[in-house]
């Protein structure tokens, strides 16, 4: 079609826990939330990232999109956890072309799945005389097919499958415009699963997904005070009066075994990027959080303490136009934290 109106492409979130959907207009004065959604998901609908239960993903998609008034037929979507691998490798000096050609054998020394059952991607991060640093990333085909069945269920069509981790990066690079020698932690908190990435600039220096999230602490709550679930997640978030007899006081320390859990896992990241590189002069200047689980009351606080790091929750809206008169400011408010890695998607549609 030569002529007519663009064909909308949205960010759509498939979480363990949830769906969240943004569409962006990118105008002459920068990008504008056109269209926001938000539904959970049933329990072990999606389990270790893979979808159990297609037809279910697929109805809640389909309700996201409608209830949001989404006009976008297109979506971009993403992927994190175990299926996911990405690499920052140093290669000796080469050309586009030699790359490119070369490419699957050097990943093959940092895969360690058969090439054949990923989809494998890279990217030149920085070059000079004397090497070529590239970031490779692959995700298990069968991870990606399961994703796409649900979407094209749901009438919708796969334009781009990101990586979720890369995903809020760009949400955080839009929105902060960081310095070139600025060094973040950037720390979307899921349901299951924890992205964690390093990034310097514009550039990400070292990544990594571990298999913990904020169900943990509500697991906690709820197993050791007798709760229901949604009880658990009200304690979780510092809302009073959900739960007789659910003190604060017996909150406090078994939110803080999983913090505590958290906290190191994090400080292992940084271990992990100091043991993997000749760059002992990076300084993490502090850590922007994200997710549902960042939601849990006190935690950048709690983070901020342990690590010594400042630690703020990142506004996925901060340099995005969101009209009051179509957005609840409260709704916008409430949700935020966890709408960071759809922005994020819905800036590849636009951008």
């Amino acid at each position: 079609m030569l002529f007519g109106k663009k064909k909308s492409v949205a960010g759509l979130d498939i979480g363990s826990s949830s769906v969240k959907m943004v569409e962006l207009e990118n105008k002459s004065n920068g990008l504008t939330l056109s269209a926001l959604g938000f539904e959970n998901l049933p329990d072990e609908t999606i389990i270790d990232g893979q979808i159990m239960e297609l037809n279910t993903v697929s109805s809640v998609i389909q309700s996201v999109c409608s209830n949001s008034r989404s006009s976008a037929d297109r979506v971009v979507t993403g992927v994190s956890g175990h299926s996911v691998i990405i690499k920052n490798i140093v290669l000796p000096p080469m050309s586009a072309d030699e790359l490119e050609e070369s490419i699957d054998w050097h990943a093959e020394e940092h895969i360690p799945y058969d090439l054949a059952d990923v989809s494998l991607d890279y990217q030149v991060t920085a070059s000079d005389s004397d090497s070529t640093n590239v970031l490779i990333a692959a995700c298990k085909r069968e991870r990606i097919d399961n994703i796409c069945q649900a979407i094209q269920l749901a009438g919708k069509q796969p334009q781009v499958i990101d990586v979720d981790t890369f995903a809020l990066q760009n949400c955080y690079e839009y929105n902060y415009q960081p310095r070139e020698n600025q060094v973040v932690t950037l720390l979307n908190i899921g349901a299951s699963t924890m992205n964690v990435n390093i990034v310097k600039g514009t550039r990400s220096l070292f990544s990594r997904d571990i298999t913990v999230g904020g169900s943990q602490f509500t697991d906690v709550i709820q197993r050791n005070l007798g709760v229901s679930f949604q009880q658990a997640e009200a304690l979780k978030r510092g809302v009073s009066g959900v739960a007789e007899g659910a003190e604060e006081t017996a909150i406090e320390p078994l939110v803080g075994n999983v913090t505590e859990l958290v906290a190191m896992e994090i400080q292992k990241t940084f271990d992990f990027y100091r043991a993997t590189t000749e760059d002992n002069d990076t300084v993490v200047e502090k850590i922007l959080i994200s997710g549902g689980g960042s939601k849990l009351n006190g935690l950048a606080q709690e983070l901020s303490a342990r690590l010594e790091i400042p630690v703020e929750v990142l506004d996925p809206f901060r340099n995005i136009k969101v009209e009051s008169g179509k957005f609840d400011p409260e709704y916008i408010s409430e949700i935020m934290p966890e709408m960071a890695v759809a922005v994020g998607l819905a800036m590849r549609g636009v951008m």
